[in-house]
Protein backbone atom coordinates (compact mmCIF):
# COMPACT_ATOMS: atom_id res chain seq x y z
CA UNK A 1 0.00 0.00 0.00
CA UNK A 2 1.50 3.68 -1.08
CA UNK A 3 1.83 5.66 1.62
CA UNK A 4 -0.52 9.22 1.40
CA UNK A 5 1.21 12.49 1.17
CA UNK A 6 2.23 13.88 5.09
CA UNK A 7 1.09 17.10 5.72
CA UNK A 8 1.47 19.76 8.50
CA UNK A 9 -1.86 18.15 9.76
CA UNK A 10 -0.83 14.56 9.53
CA UNK A 11 2.72 15.99 12.32
CA UNK A 12 -0.49 17.06 14.74
CA UNK A 13 -2.06 13.91 14.65
CA UNK A 14 1.02 12.06 14.91
CA UNK A 15 1.70 13.50 18.34
CA UNK A 16 -1.89 13.07 19.38
CA UNK A 17 -1.26 9.49 18.95
CA UNK A 18 1.74 9.46 20.44
CA UNK A 19 3.71 8.19 17.80
CA UNK A 20 6.94 10.22 17.43
CA UNK A 21 8.17 11.81 14.01
CA UNK A 22 11.30 10.40 12.22
CA UNK A 23 13.50 12.79 10.66
CA UNK A 24 16.02 12.31 8.06
CA UNK A 25 18.72 14.25 6.05
CA UNK A 26 18.82 13.72 2.18
CA UNK A 27 20.94 15.40 -0.27
CA UNK A 28 20.13 13.69 -3.21
CA UNK A 29 17.74 11.45 -5.52
CA UNK A 30 19.17 7.70 -4.27
CA UNK A 31 19.68 9.29 -0.70
CA UNK A 32 16.05 10.32 -0.96
CA UNK A 33 14.60 6.81 -2.50
CA UNK A 34 15.78 4.71 0.12
CA UNK A 35 14.18 7.30 3.23
CA UNK A 36 11.10 7.10 1.16
CA UNK A 37 10.92 3.28 0.98
CA UNK A 38 12.04 3.38 4.90
CA UNK A 39 8.68 5.39 5.35
CA UNK A 40 10.77 8.46 7.12
CA UNK A 41 8.26 11.11 7.73
CA UNK A 42 10.11 14.34 7.27
CA UNK A 43 13.22 14.72 4.88
CA UNK A 44 15.44 17.48 5.29
CA UNK A 45 17.69 18.89 2.49
CA UNK A 46 20.07 20.88 5.01
CA UNK A 47 22.36 23.13 5.02
CA UNK A 48 24.36 20.63 6.68
CA UNK A 49 25.52 19.18 2.79
CA UNK A 50 27.94 21.84 2.96
CA UNK A 51 29.99 19.57 4.97
CA UNK A 52 29.13 16.48 4.30
CA UNK A 53 28.71 16.28 1.02
CA UNK A 54 31.36 19.41 -0.45
CA UNK A 55 33.87 19.18 2.04
CA UNK A 56 33.33 22.77 3.77
CA UNK A 57 34.08 23.34 7.30
CA UNK A 58 30.87 24.84 8.15
CA UNK A 59 27.57 25.23 6.74
CA UNK A 60 28.10 29.02 5.78
CA UNK A 61 29.20 28.56 1.92
CA UNK A 62 26.64 26.57 0.26
CA UNK A 63 24.39 29.34 -1.90
CA UNK A 64 20.38 28.98 -2.54
CA UNK A 65 21.17 27.83 -5.75
CA UNK A 66 22.96 24.98 -5.03
CA UNK A 67 20.02 24.65 -1.56
CA UNK A 68 17.67 24.54 -4.48
CA UNK A 69 18.52 22.21 -7.09
CA UNK A 70 19.54 19.08 -3.98
CA UNK A 71 15.95 19.87 -2.96
CA UNK A 72 14.52 19.17 -6.88
CA UNK A 73 16.44 16.08 -6.49
CA UNK A 74 15.55 14.97 -3.20
CA UNK A 75 12.03 15.91 -4.31
CA UNK A 76 11.58 13.56 -7.09
CA UNK A 77 13.24 10.82 -5.00
CA UNK A 78 10.72 11.07 -2.09
CA UNK A 79 7.29 12.28 -3.39
CA UNK A 80 5.36 11.07 -0.32
CA UNK A 81 7.94 12.75 2.29
CA UNK A 82 7.65 16.18 4.29
CA UNK A 83 10.34 17.77 2.63
CA UNK A 84 12.00 21.33 4.46
CA UNK A 85 14.26 23.12 2.77
CA UNK A 86 17.09 24.53 5.07
CA UNK A 87 17.50 28.42 4.12
CA UNK A 88 21.21 28.83 3.74
CA UNK A 89 23.55 31.40 5.42
CA UNK A 90 22.58 34.97 4.30
CA UNK A 91 19.38 34.06 2.30
CA UNK A 92 17.25 35.71 5.13
CA UNK A 93 19.39 37.74 7.02
CA UNK A 94 19.45 41.01 5.23
CA UNK A 95 15.73 41.79 5.02
CA UNK A 96 12.16 40.59 5.03
CA UNK A 97 12.11 40.91 1.32
CA UNK A 98 14.89 38.73 0.42
CA UNK A 99 13.69 36.01 3.28
CA UNK A 100 9.82 35.68 1.38
CA UNK A 101 11.84 35.94 -2.15
CA UNK A 102 14.03 32.57 -0.84
CA UNK A 103 11.73 30.90 0.68
CA UNK A 104 9.11 31.26 -1.74
CA UNK A 105 11.77 30.13 -4.14
CA UNK A 106 11.95 26.23 -2.30
CA UNK A 107 8.33 26.36 -2.26
CA UNK A 108 7.88 27.20 -6.51
CA UNK A 109 11.39 25.92 -7.81
CA UNK A 110 11.81 22.84 -5.98
CA UNK A 111 8.76 21.36 -4.61
CA UNK A 112 9.55 22.10 -0.91
CA UNK A 113 6.72 21.50 1.78
CA UNK A 114 8.18 23.83 4.07
CA UNK A 115 11.62 25.98 4.81
CA UNK A 116 13.68 26.02 7.79
CA UNK A 117 15.34 29.08 9.51
CA UNK A 118 18.02 29.05 12.67
CA UNK A 119 17.47 31.84 15.43
CA UNK A 120 14.35 32.66 17.42
CA UNK A 121 13.81 36.67 18.63
CA UNK A 122 16.26 37.94 16.11
CA UNK A 123 14.30 36.46 12.76
CA UNK A 124 10.81 36.31 14.47
CA UNK A 125 10.20 39.31 12.03
CA UNK A 126 11.25 37.32 9.29
CA UNK A 127 9.62 33.68 9.90
CA UNK A 128 6.48 35.98 10.52
CA UNK A 129 6.70 37.64 7.09
CA UNK A 130 7.26 34.31 5.62
CA UNK A 131 4.63 32.90 6.99
CA UNK A 132 2.01 35.88 6.02
CA UNK A 133 2.92 34.94 2.21
CA UNK A 134 1.59 31.37 2.93
CA UNK A 135 4.96 29.10 3.25
CA UNK A 136 5.22 26.99 6.05
CA UNK A 137 8.02 27.55 8.74
CA UNK A 138 9.95 25.36 11.05
CA UNK A 139 12.00 27.26 13.85
CA UNK A 140 15.47 26.27 14.50
CA UNK A 141 17.22 26.86 17.94
CA UNK A 142 20.11 25.48 20.76
CA UNK A 143 23.33 25.22 18.51
CA UNK A 144 22.56 26.99 15.09
CA UNK A 145 25.21 26.32 13.09
CA UNK A 146 25.01 29.41 11.14
CA UNK A 147 26.26 31.34 13.62
CA UNK A 148 28.43 28.67 15.72
CA UNK A 149 31.11 31.88 15.67
CA UNK A 150 28.55 33.41 18.01
CA UNK A 151 28.33 30.81 20.29
CA UNK A 152 32.02 29.83 20.65
CA UNK A 153 31.75 26.89 18.27
CA UNK A 154 29.72 23.65 17.59
CA UNK A 155 28.93 23.29 21.65
CA UNK A 156 25.93 22.84 23.66
CA UNK A 157 23.82 25.21 24.21
CA UNK A 158 21.74 25.94 27.44
CA UNK A 159 23.60 24.57 29.86
CA UNK A 160 23.25 27.87 32.01
CA UNK A 161 20.15 29.65 33.31
CA UNK A 162 20.10 32.51 31.35
CA UNK A 163 21.02 30.40 28.34
CA UNK A 164 18.24 28.32 28.73
CA UNK A 165 15.75 31.28 29.48
CA UNK A 166 16.91 33.06 26.21
CA UNK A 167 15.71 29.73 24.35
CA UNK A 168 12.61 29.84 26.07
CA UNK A 169 12.12 33.37 24.53
CA UNK A 170 13.23 32.43 21.21
CA UNK A 171 10.31 29.67 21.06
CA UNK A 172 7.95 31.41 22.24
CA UNK A 173 9.13 34.30 19.76
CA UNK A 174 8.59 31.53 17.00
CA UNK A 175 5.05 30.05 18.49
CA UNK A 176 3.98 33.75 18.55
CA UNK A 177 5.54 34.44 14.72
CA UNK A 178 3.33 31.53 13.24
CA UNK A 179 5.91 28.36 12.65
CA UNK A 180 4.40 25.18 12.93
CA UNK A 181 7.24 23.72 14.77
CA UNK A 182 10.21 24.05 16.69
CA UNK A 183 13.79 21.93 16.03
CA UNK A 184 16.34 21.99 19.19
CA UNK A 185 20.31 21.24 18.60
CA UNK A 186 22.43 19.99 21.43
CA UNK A 187 20.19 20.99 24.06
CA UNK A 188 20.29 19.36 27.98
CA UNK A 189 17.45 16.92 27.86
CA UNK A 190 15.72 18.55 31.17
CA UNK A 191 15.96 22.38 29.24
CA UNK A 192 14.28 20.69 26.17
CA UNK A 193 11.36 19.20 28.45
CA UNK A 194 10.78 22.83 30.16
CA UNK A 195 10.65 24.91 26.24
CA UNK A 196 8.43 21.72 25.27
CA UNK A 197 5.98 22.69 27.80
CA UNK A 198 6.39 25.62 26.99
CA UNK A 199 4.67 25.98 23.51
CA UNK A 200 2.11 23.92 21.71
CA UNK A 201 3.50 23.79 18.51
CA UNK A 202 5.66 20.56 17.02
CA UNK A 203 9.24 20.41 19.24
CA UNK A 204 11.88 18.24 17.49
CA UNK A 205 15.17 17.39 18.58
CA UNK A 206 18.51 16.80 17.43
CA UNK A 207 20.83 16.06 20.13
CA UNK A 208 17.98 17.45 22.79
CA UNK A 209 17.02 14.28 24.13
CA UNK A 210 14.29 11.99 24.12
CA UNK A 211 11.06 13.76 25.08
CA UNK A 212 10.36 15.57 21.88
CA UNK A 213 7.78 15.28 19.27
CA UNK A 214 10.53 13.88 16.72
CA UNK A 215 14.40 13.17 16.01
CA UNK A 216 16.52 14.29 13.29
CA UNK A 217 19.66 13.22 12.58
CA UNK A 218 21.91 14.21 9.84
CA UNK A 219 22.34 10.56 7.08
CA UNK A 220 26.08 10.60 6.40
CA UNK A 221 26.11 10.10 10.01
CA UNK A 222 23.97 7.39 10.85
CA UNK A 223 25.23 5.30 8.09
CA UNK A 224 29.34 5.85 9.11
CA UNK A 225 29.71 7.65 5.66
CA UNK A 226 31.12 11.26 7.15
CA UNK A 227 34.77 9.91 8.75
CA UNK A 228 35.69 13.74 10.21
CA UNK A 229 33.70 13.55 13.24
CA UNK A 230 30.83 12.21 14.64
CA UNK A 231 28.39 13.74 17.05
CA UNK A 232 28.07 12.26 20.90
CA UNK A 233 24.39 12.45 19.87
CA UNK A 234 24.47 10.40 17.06
CA UNK A 235 23.89 6.46 16.97
CA UNK A 236 25.22 5.01 14.10
CA UNK A 237 22.56 2.49 12.46
CA UNK A 238 24.82 1.20 9.66
CA UNK A 239 28.86 1.34 8.86
CA UNK A 240 28.92 1.48 5.12
CA UNK A 241 32.30 3.28 4.75
CA UNK A 242 34.77 0.54 5.17
CA UNK A 243 32.16 -1.50 2.51
CA UNK A 244 32.61 0.88 -0.07
CA UNK A 245 36.09 1.03 0.49
CA UNK A 246 36.79 -2.72 -0.06
CA UNK A 247 34.75 -2.57 -3.14
CA UNK A 248 36.69 0.35 -4.40
CA UNK A 249 40.36 -1.56 -3.54
CA UNK A 250 38.85 -5.01 -5.25
CA UNK A 251 37.70 -2.67 -7.93
CA UNK A 252 41.29 -0.95 -8.12
CA UNK A 253 43.08 -4.43 -7.97
CA UNK A 254 40.90 -6.27 -10.50
CA UNK A 255 41.61 -3.48 -13.26
CA UNK A 256 44.90 -3.82 -12.14
CA UNK A 257 45.17 -7.74 -12.87
CA UNK A 258 43.37 -7.57 -15.76
CA UNK A 259 40.55 -9.14 -14.67
CA UNK A 260 38.09 -6.54 -15.45
CA UNK A 261 35.79 -6.10 -17.31
CA UNK A 262 35.36 -9.82 -18.04
CA UNK A 263 33.56 -11.98 -20.96
CA UNK A 264 30.45 -11.34 -19.25
CA UNK A 265 30.46 -7.75 -19.11
CA UNK A 266 31.63 -7.69 -23.14
CA UNK A 267 28.99 -6.45 -25.81
CA UNK A 268 29.16 -8.55 -28.94
CA UNK A 269 28.85 -7.98 -32.80
CA UNK A 270 28.08 -10.58 -35.24
CA UNK A 271 30.39 -12.26 -37.46
CA UNK A 272 28.62 -10.92 -40.43
CA UNK A 273 28.44 -7.15 -39.15
CA UNK A 274 32.18 -7.53 -38.41
CA UNK A 275 32.67 -8.49 -41.66
CA UNK A 276 30.63 -5.48 -43.31
CA UNK A 277 32.95 -3.52 -40.88
CA UNK A 278 36.01 -4.44 -42.20
CA UNK A 279 34.99 -3.72 -46.05
CA UNK A 280 33.94 -0.59 -45.34
CA UNK A 281 37.08 -0.32 -43.92
CA UNK A 282 39.60 -1.23 -46.55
Amino acid sequence: MERKKITIPDLYKMREKGEVISWLTAYDFPMAQLEEQAGIEIILVGDSGSMVVYGNDSTLPITMDTMIEHTKAVRKGAPTAFVIGDMPFMSYHKNVDDAIANAGRFMKEAGCDAIKLEGGVRIADKAKAIVDAGIPVMGHIGLTPQSSAMLGGFKVQGKDAETARNMIADARALEKAGVFGVLMECVPTKVSQIIKKSVSVLVFSIGAGPDCDGQLLIFHDIVGLYQCFTPKFVKQYANIAPIILDGLKKYRQEVRDKKFPGKEHEFKISEAELKKLEELEK
